[in-house]
């Protein structure tokens, strides 16, 4: 599988483009917005686009879900229902950061955690990873050793916790209970700044290194 980050919005959100090489398809996740940029980066693969998936409902993870749906006809899936609030706020959300107008939207599928998502012959499996929101999922393609975290986890960082339905307790527990062990060789791309592995954080993150977790 090959994979095209194209970060977006003034808040330079790591948008990804999942291309399945044998079959030609591809996937679209988190797309907040630029979607000329996005359709661009898009079109220089040569695949064809099936599916808009989100890893949770902030305004620069899915502002530009509608409009990408409606532009190519595809579905959107995730992220689970939990979220469904904030998708709802996304019109006052835009106004209130400055965005491009934003749609609310209602996903052709709300996802679950065991549920499976296909990029072409590829499959991703989805956890549901709250904590920096309610309903956040992350996707995992275990022949690839490759996981999209959104903003549960970051090189370095962890993600925010002080918004609405944030809870750090949760949050932890989803990196250390669901992500961990999915194996320290696993390279992940973060909602926002540089890719990473799971064995580099367990290593050196401050917050949730082996060592940060034990003297806690």
């Amino acid at each position: 599988m090959k994979v095209a980050i194209v970060p977006v919005t003034p808040f330079q959100q790591n948008c990804s483009i999942l291309v399945d090489e044998e079959t030609g398809r591809a996937a679209i996740v988190d797309p907040g917005g630029d979607l000329d940029r996005v359709l661009e980066a898009l079109g220089r693969t040569g695949a064809k686009l099936e599916r808009i998936l989100l890893t949770h409902g902030h305004l620069d993870h899915c502002s530009g879900a509608a409009e990408l749906r409606r532009r190519t006809g595809v579905p959107i899936e995730g992220p689970q229902r939990e979220d469904r609030f904030w998708i709802e706020q996304l019109p006052v959300a835009a106004a209130r950061y400055g965005f491009p107008p934003a749609e609310s939207f209602e996903p052709d599928r709300w996802l679950e955690d065991g549920d499976r998502v296909t990029v072409g012959g590829r499959e991703l499996q989805v956890l549901h990873c709250p904590g920096h929101t309610p309903g956040h999922v992350v996707f995992f393609s275990a022949p690839e050793r490759l996981a999209i975290v959104g903003d549960v986890l970051f090189a370095g960082s962890i993600g925010r916790t002080d918004f609405p339905r944030g809870d750090h307790a949760t949050l932890i527990r989803s990196i250390t209970e669901e992500l961990w062990p999915l194996g320290d060789d696993v390279t992940f791309i973060p909602g926002h700044g540089p890719l990473s592995t799971f064995g580099e954080e367990r290593e050196t993150n401050p917050f949730v290194s082996d060592r940060a977790l034990a003297s806690a």
